[in-house]
């Protein structure tokens, strides 16, 4: 059975908690696990640039001069791609990146990135993530508690708090989410997951 160490925001242990091994203790799929990085990567793409063939750019309704005895190479047309401000040949249209995957592929690439977050030991549980105010020294105490200050750090919460949010937005290296945002993309990057009780609950009743 995986354990994990439960701390408060002072960095102190409470206590040893059980991590569900269905989830956090599998045989990692990494083949799985990169499909599911490339569907993330590629779902960020817009896709959206667009050159003009010859076809479409203005001009060029005629040739510029006729066929033979003029000394020039002849030309059909003053936009064919070797003109300036002519079309471009081959150029990228607009498509769509975005991939596909089915749904066991998918809870199994979440449970991939996070068994292999367990394994390194990169895993840690706060009973509780509350902030007074919303100021930013708080925040970077409570990292600093932690010791991972100077890490990149994924930070879970079963639902986010105003004060948290303001606290921790200029915060380089912090992401801040809910625990039904989790994401393969995310979890890989991170150095740390920093993940309360009542979401860690919630992650292991969605994915048991």
């Amino acid at each position: 059975m995986e354990k994990a160490k439960l701390y408060n925001t002072n960095g102190e242990k409470v206590k040893d908690i059980q991590l569900n091994e269905t989830i956090f203790g599998i045989t990692p799929n990494e083949k799985v696990l990169y499909d599911a990085i490339i569907l993330a990567r590629a779902s960020l793409r817009q896709g959206t640039y667009k050159t003009k063939t010859r076809a479409e750019v203005s001009g060029g309704g005629r040739k510029p001069w006729r066929q033979k005895g003029t000394g020039h190479a002849r030309q059909g047309s003053i936009r064919a791609v070797q003109w300036r401000g002519g079309g471009v040949a081959l150029g990228p249209v607009p498509r769509d990146y975005s991939k596909k995957q089915n749904r066991k592929e998918r809870r199994l690439a979440l449970k991939t990135a996070l068994t292999n977050l367990a394994n390194e030991g990169n895993i840690i549980v706060l009973d509780s993530l509350t902030l007074a105010t919303p100021k930013t020294k708080d925040f970077i105490k409570v990292l600093e508690n932690l010791k991972i200050a100077d890490k990149k750090d994924l930070i879970v919460t079963k639902q986010l708090d105003e004060n948290l949010i303001l606290a921790s937005r200029n915060v380089q290296n912090v992401m801040l989410q809910e625990a039904n945002e989790i994401n393969v993309l995310d979890l890989v990057t991170a150095d740390y997951l920093v993940i309360t009780e009542d979401a860690l609950k919630q992650i292991e009743e969605v994915l048991k």
